[in-house]
């Protein structure tokens, strides 16, 4: 890993948590990630299951977690297993964990290798009720090969069929849209280096400079600031480009009265971060795409004054667009009529702005939440208004992260340049 530690206490209050949520005489577990195959004898890198990782911090492969809080022997509450540090594979692939490191970093006192579970499974899950397991219950997750999690849940019904089993995923769902101020703070550092990347970005960009070369400065930030590497895939697109909403060729030269839309994020400690920001390739907005930043940076900060405890991500997004409706209107992209005669199930609106405008952040960029329960303090959202016209060749979208609270929400990004003048400032500087 390349940040600094994180503290133990984090992943402990996580399964603190999960914990409390279970049904007596239950035991859960979870799985890392499949190592997934590219090509040759060549792997992608691996990336932990992003539920393990939140339960205890290990970003190791072949790494397993049972909690079973109603065990009478206090050392079986909480087990870690990991796979046994084989000689020949550290000489290729570097260090893996030992017991000590495991502890240190998860919280966990009971740490197992992963050749010696057959050997105590068994007697665990006899003493268990109830088995929960988990799966991705993501709304727009894609289940499209058998992960170890379905291959897991086949083996256990097979060995053990007369036990109930439940689904983690509804108790995952629940706690990881709410962060603890351990995640906060962890997110708030992400925050913090995108923030210093975006800096660099403002005195480096000029006409003549290709969307990869931007790129390439992210990274590099990213890097020598500790980051693990970006979020996402970042979105460079100049010009029409950034009417494409994941756009990543980057391939492209900015042109001297182009914008250019910058969609990245700094992924660290397992935590990301979401910055979206569109500046002139030259420096300066021209009157008419300084009109349509401001109607953007209004109707974000008309979404950031209703995104608050106790709405739900449905009603927000109607709310939304009513108030886009209304922007529109007077930027001269929409008319009366064209509102009076929209379809109700596809406004007017939408030809200038089709897609949504927040989502939970965390662990995964688009973590985990539920759009038709009222939102609760401790959610971190992103707020992503954006206006794409085809007729002028232009795409615009403002992204910032915000923390709700009982008294409304907080810019997480509230230090990073936003406005046309604050952005027309520094990137004159250089």
């Amino acid at each position: 890993m390349k940040h600094f530690p994180l503290p133990s206490a984090l992943f402990t209050e996580n399964r603190r948590r999960f914990i409390k949520e279970m049904k007596g005489g239950s035991i859960a577990i979870f799985n890392s990630n499949d190592e997934m195959p590219s090509n040759a004898d060549a792997t992608y890198n691996f990336v932990q299951n992003s539920d393990l990782y939140w339960l205890t911090g290990i970003q190791q492969e072949d790494t397993m977690l049972l909690l079973f809080p109603d065990h009478p022997d206090p050392a079986w509450k909480e087990v870690l297993v990991l796979i046994r540090p084989n000689e020949l594979k550290e000489k290729w692939i570097g260090h893996r964990l030992t017991v000590a490191e495991g502890q240190l970093i998860s919280g966990i006192k009971t740490v197992i290798w992963l050749d010696e579970l057959d050997t105590y499974l068994a007697g665990l899950i006899h003493m268990a009720e109830n088995i929960y397991l988990n799966t991705n219950e993501h709304d727009k997750g894609a289940v499209g090969v058998p992960t170890r999690d379905y291959r897991f849940i086949r083996q256990m019904k097979q060995r053990y069929p007369l036990h109930q089993y439940l689904r983690s995923a509804q108790i995952i769902r629940r706690l990881r849209s709410v962060k603890t101020p351990y995640e906060v703070e962890v997110i708030q550092k992400a925050i913090d280096i995108t923030d210093k990347t975006f800096r660099r970005l403002l005195a480096f960009i000029e006409p003549g400079v290709y969307e990869y070369e931007i790129e390439a400065e992210i990274l590099h930030e990213f890097l020598r600031n500790r980051a693990s590497g970006e979020a996402y895939p970042s979105i460079i697109a100049s010009g029409d480009r950034a009417r494409i909403l994941h756009y990543i060729d980057n391939n492209q030269k900015c042109e001297s009265g182009e914008l250019v839309l910058m969609d990245f994020g700094a992924r660290y400690g397992g935590y990301n971060a979401d910055l979206t920001r569109t500046v002139p390739v030259n420096g300066k907005f021209t009157k008419r795409q300084k009109e349509l930043y401001n109607g953007c940076l209004d109707l974000h900060r008309y979404c950031a004054s209703i995104l608050k405890p106790g709405i739900t991500l449905d009603k927000y997004h109607e709310k939304v667009g009513e108030q886009a409706t209304t922007i529109f209107i007077k930027l001269g992209l929409l008319s009366k009529a064209d509102v009076k005669n929209e379809d109700p199930n596809s406004k007017a609106y939408r030809k200038y702005l089709y897609h949504g405008i927040s989502h939970h952040l965390g662990v995964d960029v688009h973590d985990l939440g539920d759009r038709h329960v009222p939102l609760k303090a401790g959610a971190v959202l992103t707020i992503e208004p954006g206006i794409y016209i085809p007729e002028e060749q232009t795409g615009i979208r403002i992204e910032d992260n915000y923390l709700l609270t009982r008294s409304g929400n907080k810019d997480l990004m509230k230090n990073i340049p936003i406005t046309a003048e604050e952005i027309e400032k520094f990137m004159k500087r250089k």
